[in-house]
C-alpha cells in the first residue's frame, strides 16, 4: 500500500531516503605556467571544465601583466570541475604530482622562474589538507623524485579568471614551440600513467 503524502514526508524529513551524491566538485593547483597544467586536466575524464587563472595573492582581479611582475602574490593556477563519481580527489593529486608539474622545483617549472610559478595545492578544509599531506608523504617515502617535494599546501584562496586569450591556450595552439617542448610531452606521460582516465580531445 503506497504511503500518504503526509507518512511519506515525514519519513523523508527522519532519513527515510538519502541525499543524492554530490556530482560536482572543484579543486584549485598552481604547477607553474597554467596552459599547461589546463591542458592536462582538459584531457581527464570525469573533469567538467577547467578555467586558468591566478590565486595566492592579495591584489584583486589582476592582470597577467601584473602577477609576471611578482608583485601581486598570486601564482598561476587553474581550477578544476569535476565528478567525484568519476575522478576522485585522490587522482587529481595523482595527475598533478606525476604529470601536471615538477614538484621539486621551487618558483621555477620548466623555463618559466619566478614566485608566478610557483607550486600550490590550495585545500577547501582540514579533510583535504591530510590528504595532500599524507600523499606528499607517500611519495617522499617512495623515493619517486630526485629531490625534496616543495609544493605548497595552502588554503584556499579568490580565484581570478586569466583574460580569455588565455583560456584552453594550449588545446587552441598545439603546434606552438613552447606547447610542443614543455606540454605535449605532459599529455604523452598522463596517457602512459593513467589509462583508464585519458580521454582524447
Amino acid at each position: 500500500m503506497p504511503l500518504s503524502p503526509l507518512v511519506f514526508l515525514i519519513v523523508t524529513a527522519a532519513g527515510g531516503s538519502r541525499p543524492a551524491a554530490p556530482r560536482e566538485a572543484s579543486a584549485v593547483f598552481a604547477g607553474g605556467c597554467f596552459w599547461g597544467v589546463e591542458w592536462v586536466f582538459e584531457h581527464l575524464r570525469g573533469v567538467k571544465s577547467v578555467v586558468a587563472g591566478y590565486s595566492g595573492g592579495s591584489t584583486v582581479a589582476p592582470t597577467y601583466e601584473q602577477v609576471g611582475a611578482g608583485t601581486t602574490g598570486h601564482a598561476e593556477a587553474v581550477r578544476v570541475v569535476y565528478d567525484p563519481e568519476e575522478v576522485s580527489y585522490r587522482q587529481l593529486l595523482e595527475v598533478f604530482f606525476l604529470v601536471a608539474h615538477d614538484p621539486t622545483t621551487r618558483d621555477r617549472q620548466g623555463p618559466d622562474v619566478g614566485p608566478d610559478y610557483r607550486a600550490i595545492v590550495f585545500v577547501r578544509d582540514s579533510g583535504e589538507r591530510r590528504e595532500v599531506e599524507s600523499y606528499i608523504s607517500e611519495l617522499a617515502a617512495r623515493r619517486l623524485f630526485a629531490g625534496p617535494i616543495v609544493t605548497e599546501v595552502r588554503p584556499v584562496q579568490p580565484f581570478y579568471p586569466a583574460e580569455a586569450y588565455h583560456q584552453h591556450y594550449a588545446a587552441r595552439h598545439p603546434t606552438e614551440p613552447y606547447i610542443r617542448i614543455n606540454d605535449a610531452p605532459k599529455l604523452v606521460r598522463l596517457r602512459r600513467l593513467f589509462p583508464a582516465l585519458y580521454r582524447s580531445g
